[in-house]
């Protein structure tokens, strides 16, 4: 029995009761990924679809199955007036309607973004169990959550008895809290698909560029999850990522992560999102190595550049002959976001002995359309600009841009492409005046 327990009581109570204050023109942030609260949002757009909400702001990041069958299922459109921090299928189709605004950041300003730009009025997120202190975990969240939860006017929890416990700086104590719903549902897992085997040749290449003691952060798909494949035989790796993913757990689990050499939180798993299966929420659960920490520390450059041998691992859509890398931008419109990718490519390389790579394949709709590109089209965005890119790898490669000519880049970046495509790639290089 816990001193809390009576004031949780009194906090806890129905989720149609807990939504019920919510007013109309209300400004709401709710949990991302795994963290959506699955009672709490379908409650809130249940008063919509009966016209007792009207108006309602809604930020997101990265929504999910929850996000999409109820605050973003189609008959709301223009009931709840989305924004969104980084884009995923749940709300791509609203964005190019029109229905959806894409509001540009860099992952790691987005709490101060909420503390010094926004007026939030509601706060919603799944949480752990309280512990026998009157504390709650944010779980598999943090990212800009718990900066949320601490600067709205109405802060709800939903307690899910299957958020793991997460320890660092992921803790919420019962006094800070408005209300409390309880549900016990599954959460959300997203297995990583099995690699194609262009992924497990740049995995390949990547991994024989990680030197046993590196500090890794790996990025959203295949071919990041590919890396971990080719690691299994490194010695004392270490963690400190934006996303921690199921190839990060085996690897700790097989011994190849230690945390022993980090320079930074040695001995522990940092990150700041978690999205995976059940076996690794059952392993995070409770886990005193494991390390939850705001997006505004983890993803911080400056902090990132603490860790010795910082690697930096991360995906791009396509890449021009100036070095510049797309990794959210295509067919004419926002695609994803810019997520942490220019965060941890600027921190991992200010790191002593640090390295940005980012990887992409050679090729898209089957081989027919290259993603080495002469210039990109008007109006496509840069995520990671060509002065800060460092390391770029394709299944034919791996270069280094530092410290290169515009000529010598332009050439490397070439060697990269699929053989079919190096002819004209050269061509457009010349009428470019890069050769």
């Amino acid at each position: 029995m816990s001193i809390y327990s009576d004031e949780y009581r009194r906090k806890l109570t129905t989720t149609e009761e807990a939504v019920a204050e919510i007013a109309h023109g209300a400004t709401l942030v709710h949990g991302m990924a795994i963290g959506e609260p699955p009672a709490l949002l379908a409650a809130i757009a249940q008063r919509v679809r009966k016209g007792d909400l009207e108006d309602l702001k809604v930020f997101s990041l990265l929504p999910m199955e929850h996000a999409a069958k109820t605050i973003l299922a189609p008959d709301l459109a223009g009931k709840i007036h989305p924004f969104c921090w980084f884009l995923s299928p749940s709300d791509r189709d609203l964005v190019k309607a029109g229905l959806n605004y894409f509001v540009p950041n860099e992952f790691h300003q987005i709490p101060r973004l909420i503390r010094d730009f926004m007026e939030i009025d509601v706060t919603v997120t799944t949480v752990s169990p309280m512990d026998r202190a009157g504390f709650f975990s944010f779980g598999t969240v943090n990212d800009y959550i718990s900066t949320a939860a601490r600067h709205c006017r109405q802060l709800i929890v939903e307690v899910n008895p299957h958020m793991p416990r997460v320890f660092g700086d992921a803790l919420l104590h019962v006094s800070e809290v408005d209300a409390i719903v309880e549900n016990a549902v599954p959460l959300l897992e997203v297995t990583p698909a099995a690699p194609k085997p262009e992924a497990e040749t740049i995995g390949r290449l990547i991994a024989e560029m990680i030197p046993d003691g590196a500090t890794l952060q790996l990025g959203i798909g295949g071919i990041p999850n590919a890396v971990c494949l080719f690691l299994e035989n490194h010695q004392d790796l270490g963690i400190h990522t934006e996303l921690m993913c199921p190839g990060m757990v085996q690897l700790i689990k097989k011994g190849a992560v230690t945390g022993r050499k980090k320079t930074l939180h040695s001995l522990k798993h940092v990150f700041t999102n978690a999205i995976g299966d059940r076996e690794m929420y059952a392993f995070m659960h409770d886990n005193p190595s494991m390390e939850s920490y705001p997006v505004s520390y983890t993803n911080a450059p400056e902090v990132i550049a603490k860790n010795d041998r910082m690697i930096s691992i991360n995906s791009t859509i396509e890449v021009d002959l100036l070095g510049q890398c797309n990794s959210e931008y295509l067919g004419g419109s926002e695609f994803s976001g810019t997520g942490g990718q220019l965060d941890y490519v600027r921190g991992a390389f200010n790191a002593k002995e640090g390295k940005s790579i980012i990887a992409f394949y050679a090729t898209a709709h089957s081989g027919e359309v290259s993603r080495v590109v002469p210039r990109f089209q008007s109006g496509t965005v840069v995520t990671t600009p060509r002065m800060d890119t460092h390391y770029l790898a394709t299944e034919y490669g791996v270069v280094n841009l530092k410290g290169k000519s515009t000529r010598d880049r332009a050439l490397d970046i070439i060697s990269l492409a699929h053989p079919r495509f190096r002819d004209d790639l050269l061509k457009e290089a010349q009428s470019l005046r890069l050769l």
